[in-house]
């Protein structure tokens, strides 16, 4: 308590007496020091008429700490120079980028346009639209429900995939299913995790799932190639593909329409979902990680190929959340045929009328894996 007041005491008498210093000073007609209102100062410097044009080492010598010209020169995009190397630094000498107008953004310079894009559209609008996905199915499967059988099971098995196939159907969909739950956290966890569980516990969260992003994409990407040449041969347009299209596969009716072994809804999912996004989302990744070789990897490459990342990848999480709902829940023994290769004779006529037609009459092999052989069970009899 002593020592505060002491201390106070020596405060009050310095200030007294720096009032009695610049009272002296006053009254020996000294001029005091004054403040200036920065909106009153009109240098005269400025009345040159090549002062809007100088350069930073001329408006120095003029206006010493005025830097004006140097941040110009900034804002429009200016690049300066460097001491890193240009192969590994491409836009070391350059502070702000310059103006852009991507889809969605104002003109101004390309960082700011690439916030625009990312914050006012793809954040919220993909967001919503795959809220409004999962709410349709979620509503789908209540007034409807799993899709039965009308006749019951005959007990003969006709093979639907081979165990390379499903080996391959099934590494794809793991690795899309680790990419999906990490991207989705890293897009949208900010506004719905963060909240919830806090900083700390959010940030080892999206870091672990940031890791297994980059080591699933890889294995996505290759496993994605073998998909593709393994099912393209049957996912061509064919007769009837319009047909069912067009009444909407008859799911809400009696009885599906006919179709081959895939019809024109898992043809859309396969050159939409896997072909078109899948390798869109792919190309992008590897150029956010810097594995396209010959690319130069400047601000703006990465914020393209980050806004094609999310806007791709976003429709194809909505594309694939309609397969895994068929394939699954929405559909009696859709799930048996991918996990055990066969399905029963009943669900290949219904679901693949015209498929069934061609196993029946021969064109197709009803059981194409040898008997005993990696996933097959030995007591599976063909029809």
């Amino acid at each position: 308590m002593l020592r505060s007041f002491v201390s106070a005491l020596c405060l009050v008498a310095g200030l007294a007496a720096q009032g009695l210093v610049l009272a002296q000073t006053a009254a020996a007609g000294a001029p005091a020091v004054q403040s200036a209102n920065i909106m009153d100062v009109q240098p005269e410097a400025s009345a040159d008429p090549g002062y809007a044009k100088q350069s930073n080492g001329e408006r120095a010598k003029v206006q010493p700490g005025n830097n004006a010209p140097m941040w110009r020169q900034v804002g429009s995009g200016v690049t300066g120079t460097s001491s890193l190397p240009k192969s590994e630094a491409p836009e070391a000498g350059n502070l702000i980028q310059p103006f852009v107008q991507y889809p969605g953004s104002r003109l101004t310079n390309a960082g700011e346009a690439w916030r625009q894009v990312r914050n006012n559209w793809l954040i919220p609008y993909g967001g919503s639209f795959l809220l409004i996905v999962l709410g349709a199915i979620a509503v789908f499967y209540w007034r409807v429900g799993t899709i039965k059988m009308h006749e019951p099971r005959t007990g003969r098995l006709i093979e639907r995939f081979t165990p390379f196939e499903r080996s391959a159907h099934m590494l794809n969909a793991a690795a899309f299913t680790v990419l999906a739950i990490s991207g989705l956290v890293m897009a949208f966890g900010k506004y719905l995790i963060l909240p919830v569980i806090g900083t700390t516990l959010f940030g080892w969260l999206a870091y672990v799932l940031k890791n297994a992003h980059n080591f699933a994409g890889p294995l996505f990407a290759v496993t994605l190639v073998v998909v593709i040449v393994t099912f393209i041969k049957d996912n061509f347009p064919a007769k009837g593909d319009l047909n069912w299209i067009l009444k909407g596969g008859g799911m809400l009716g009696p009885h599906e329409i006919k179709s081959g072994r895939f019809n024109a809804g898992e043809k859309v999912v396969f050159w939409v979902g896997v072909f078109v996004l899948g390798l869109v989302g792919v190309a992008s990744g590897l150029v956010l990680d810097k594995l396209v070789p010959g690319l130069t990897y400047e601000r703006s490459t990465m914020q393209i190929a980050h806004m094609v990342h999310l806007a791709s990848n976003t429709l194809m999480v909505v594309v694939f959340m309609g397969h895994i709902y068929l394939g699954t829940l929405g559909t009696e023994g859709a799930l048996e045929a991918m996990s055990t290769g066969y399905v029963d004779e009943t669900w290949a006529k219904e679901h693949h009328e015209l498929w069934y037609d061609d196993v029946k009459a021969g064109r197709v092999p009803a059981k194409r894996a040898d008997v005993g052989s990696v996933g097959v069970p030995p007591s599976i009899v063909q029809a």
